[in-house]
């Protein structure tokens, strides 16, 4: 009886692990797209700062390119680049909450294994098959 207790823990823990991990990588993932166009707004902004006021600038829609003045352009990359470092930020935040629920989940699995040795040597030898 307490063997299928366990067991059924050790199956809740280790499908938590494997959704946190999941969850874990999709904001990995994100982080690194909003850091992509955080340095891309940055970058268009470098070179727009270097252009005169006068000077004809372009919007790309698509396939289309549409005249744009420069401050609008200017306003839009400025823009990206907050809109970034504030999804950044809460990208951050939930990634620490993701690693602490890792944590946690991997302390419950280490006190279960300590509960049953059994338990551990049963594992083993069913990721050996």
């Amino acid at each position: 009886m307490a063997d299928e207790v366990n067991k059924t823990a050790f199956l809740e823990i280790q499908g938590r692990m494997i959704e946190l991990t999941g969850k874990l990588k999709q904001v990995q993932n994100q982080m690194r797209n909003k850091e992509g166009e955080k340095k891309r707004a940055y970058l268009t902004l470098e070179e727009l700062h270097q252009l005169s006021d006068d000077t004809n600038t372009y919007k790309s829609i698509g396939r289309t390119f549409v005249l744009e003045p420069k401050p609008v352009l200017m306003n839009e990359q400025e823009q990206k680049l907050k809109d970034s470092e504030s999804a950044i930020a809460s990208l951050q935040t939930s990634k620490e909450y993701l690693e602490k629920q890792m944590a946690e989940v991997e302390n419950n699995l280490r006190e279960l294994l300590q509960q049953d040795p059994g338990l551990a040597r049963q594992i083993m030898s069913m990721s050996v098959m």
